[in-house]
């Protein structure tokens, strides 16, 4: 049994302000129409023996992981809660012992959610490459054959085949070098870029982990213990997984193992860690720019310049990325993408939430965005579902109007319920229990101007929530 295991606990500060801490990279369609996470999964299709897919995500991402898993029509065997991210060694842990559960012998297909692959039947012949040393008791992992010296990549050092496959013994792992010892290592033609793909028995891995890290091992399996269903989620036992050490597999594990084995790959890879890594796997006009949105150009070459809401004009400039989202803009030469993460962490200490939401926020039943805010007041643009609703609610500082511009909605206020449809309106007055519905087949969006002392998210009383929330 082959068990893809999906890991989608990233933020992706490089890639602000498209991606944010509640809407990171790989829940992004960046390159064509499915996202990263969609994308992820679906080049698992064909493949031999393998179970359905595990997802392991950060508890806030839990309903867009599953909605976006439902619009391509897969359902994992599981979507794992972490509390807080204590990076890939812990979360492969927590999905080797959930999979010996079921299969003892099943062998585990590490994939981070936030890779592009071009060539997927590649990719495909690489995994069935690796399923052999994997049984035996390898920790199998992929190297990327490298195309340029990369700085921002880590190394693996294999040479020497295993019983005449192409699969190669590892000497070494290395951190990310300078150019110059990265070019060295490109012309030797015996190093690879260090995926964060692997393949192994979930058996195999906990005996090494519990070898070389086993404080790992026993956080896991208390978090496990003392894990709640719920819905279609499984929440880890928050106490427990946050007193686990953070630590990647890499170097919990593949360091110091003598098992260790790698399959080279030339499948098209880009971990899209960088604005200048997505501008290089985007398509390209004659001057090398990407153009996304409304943009116009004079003179540009070389350019990422993408325009979600407004109009962006560009001039006599080379080698740039500029990025316009509803709130924030983003202008950075392509030799400086990797200090964007400095930002975001200003962002985070100044407590700004343009480091966390965008202007529009998802939630399960929909979304909303602001539209305008004062001290006193707010306007929101509000989208909900076909079928869904919001939970029901009071709030102890505000008041809401609702103006119906789209659909039907189905409004319960104190002890009334009724319909209201396009340009119609309510009024929900501090204190009293409401809910919002949309009983349609189409979207309802509406209009709600809040005003009051306060206008928080975090004013809000939930007495019923078809989602689980508290």
């Amino acid at each position: 049994m082959l068990t893809p295991v999906i890991l989608s606990g990233g933020s992706g500060s490089r890639l602000w302000p498209l991606s944010r801490e509640h809407y990171p990279k790989q829940l992004l369609a960046l390159i064509g129409e499915d996202t990263l996470l969609q994308a992820t999964v679906k080049r698992l299709i064909g493949l031999p023996g393998q179970s359905a897919p595990l997802m392991v995500c950060n508890e806030t991402h839990r309903f867009l992981v599953a909605e976006q898993l439902r619009r391509i029509g897969v359902s994992p065997s599981h979507i794992i809660l972490e509390p807080i991210g204590r990076n890939t060694a812990p979360a492969t842990a927590i999905a080797a012992l959930i999979s010996m559960s079921y299969h003892p012998e099943t062998l585990l297909l590490i994939l981070p959610a936030d890779h592009l692959i071009a060539q997927v039947e590649t990719f495909q012949n690489a995994v069935k490459a690796g399923i052999p040393l994997a049984q035996a008791g390898y920790l199998v992992t992929f190297g990327v054959v490298p195309t340029h010296p990369e700085t921002g990549y880590g190394y693996i050092n294999a040479r020497e085949s295993i019983e005449d496959t192409v699969v190669l013994s590892v000497d070494r792992f290395v951190e990310k070098p300078d150019f110059e010892t990265a070019k060295q290592y490109v012309d030797s033609g015996e190093y690879y870029w260090n995926s964060g793909m692997f393949l192994f028995k979930a058996s195999r891995y906990l005996e090494e982990l519990e070898k070389f890290a086993p404080d790992i091992v026993g956080a896991c399996r208390q978090a496990i213990d003392n894990a709640l269903e719920d819905k279609d989620f499984l929440r880890l036992d928050p106490a427990a997984f946050k007193a686990c050490p953070s630590n990647s597999i890499d170097y919990a594990v593949m360091e110091h193992t003598h098992a260790a084995a790698v399959v080279p790959l030339d499948a098209g890879w880009n971990d899209v860690g960088a604005w200048s890594s997505l501008w290089e796997v985007s398509e390209q006009d004659s001057d090398g720019n990407v153009i996304i949105g409304d943009v116009l150009v004079e003179n540009v070459r070389n350019c990422y310049l993408r325009a979600d809401n407004r109009l962006l004009a560009a001039i006599g400039i080379e080698d740039h990325i500029i990025v316009e989202t509803a709130d924030a803009i983003l202008v950075v030469h392509k030799d400086q993408v990797q200090s964007v993460k400095n930002i975001v962490s200003r962002l985070k200490a100044a407590d700004r939430p343009e480091a966390h939401l965008h202007r529009k926020v998802y939630r399960p039943w929909g979304s909303y965005e602001g539209i305008d805010n004062e001290s006193r007041f707010q306007v929101k643009h509000i989208t909900v579902n076909p079928g869904a609703s919001l939970s029901l609610q009071m709030h102890y500082h505000r008041s809401e109007h609702w103006v119906v511009v789209k659909g039907t909605a189905q409004i319960t206020r104190g002890e009334d319920t009724f319909i209201l449809s396009e340009n119609q309106s309510t009024y929900i007055p501090l204190g009293v229990k409401h809910r919002l519905a949309n009983p349609g087949k189409l979207p309802l969006e509406i209009i709600e101007i809040q005003s009051g002392s306060y206008l928080g998210e975090d004013d809000i009383v939930r007495y019923e929530d078809v989602y689980g929330r508290e």
